[in-house]
């Protein structure tokens, strides 16, 4: 009786041992996918008043949760009974990135009007209306990319068991949101954080110092994991086509593999990227 107690310790000690082993290459797969969350992230979160930057990441956050409260138990599903879709998944999540990534490019390269509206200080109605539009799409665009991470992570432990599946996946997809979501609370506080060491310092000495470059970092250091962000999903894209279609990769062979991928994210990204121009110019011209 002891000994098939003590026997199954070892089997779940042997499961837990081999889940850690694969989180770890699940989580290495999906750091870029992540950057690139991260980057949103603090997009989405800044630009408030200090008494409202935290609340709306909040929301945010609890948004996020609740795409991974829906999107595991499909991932979970399509594993056990149709894994061989869980390659086009990656693929059409891929184009999405690609996509992403092309029409940031673009974007800096033929720069939009900002279409941040301008509020008065009493309209607070259309202040929260603004506030609650951007919270819904910081969680769309969570979804997606959560939809990426967590299909990416799966496809990492695809031909592992169940229980390591779930364990992995699910391991994931919770440190994605906890790891992402707090590391921006830390970013878009940190103007405040600087602020208030000028004001304790009367602007004199280091505490002034170090609270002038924590001010002046902020968009700096949100510029930086946009850019850093924007590599990492044409790289995740290309990645994903070169690796899952032979024919690309016999092609593509001849060229390191970060090139290779850099080249495919970036091609694919621009054909979709034409397409979905030429139907919102289609759109609009229907309209008229």
């Amino acid at each position: 009786m002891s000994v098939g107690f003590f026997a199954v310790f070892d089997d779940i000690a042997m499961l837990l041992d081999d889940a850690a082993a694969m989180s770890k290459v699940a989580a290495k797969k999906t750091a870029a996918v992540l950057g690139d969350d991260l980057a949103v992230g603090a997009q989405k979160a800044s630009g408030f008043s200090a008494s409202r930057e935290l609340p709306v990441l909040w929301a945010i956050t609890k948004g996020s949760f609740k795409n991974k409260l829906i999107i595991l138990p499909f991932a979970f599903l399509l594993s056990a009974y149709v894994p061989w879709i869980i390659v086009p998944i990656l693929m059409i999540g891929g184009l999405y990135l690609a996509f992403e990534g092309a029409e940031k490019i673009y974007e800096y390269f033929v720069p939009h009007p900002n279409k941040k509206p301008k509020f008065d200080a009493q309209n607070t109605e259309a202040f929260l209306e603004y506030e609650a539009k951007k919270v819904k799409g910081a969680i769309l665009t969570d979804f997606i990319l959560s939809i990426e991470i967590i299909i990416i992570a799966l496809n990492t432990v695809l031909l592992e068991s169940l229980p390591i599946q779930i364990i992995v996946v699910t391991l994931i997809a919770v440190l994605a949101t906890i790891g992402v979501y707090g590391f921006v609370a830390l970013l878009v506080r940190m103007d405040d954080v600087g602020f208030k060491m000028i004001a304790y310092s009367n602007k004199k000495g280091i505490i002034n110092t170090l609270g002038n470059i924590l001010v002046q970092a902020l968009p700096r250091v949100i510029t930086f994991l946009t850019v850093v962000g924007t590599l990492a999903m044409l790289l995740v894209a290309g990645g994903i086509f070169v690796h899952h279609i032979e024919a690309l990769h016999h092609f593509l062979q001849v060229l390191p593999n970060l090139l290779a991928e850099l080249i495919t994210g970036v091609v694919l990204g621009f054909i979709v990227l034409t397409f979905y121009n030429i139907i919102n110019t289609l759109r609009k011209t229907t309209s008229e």
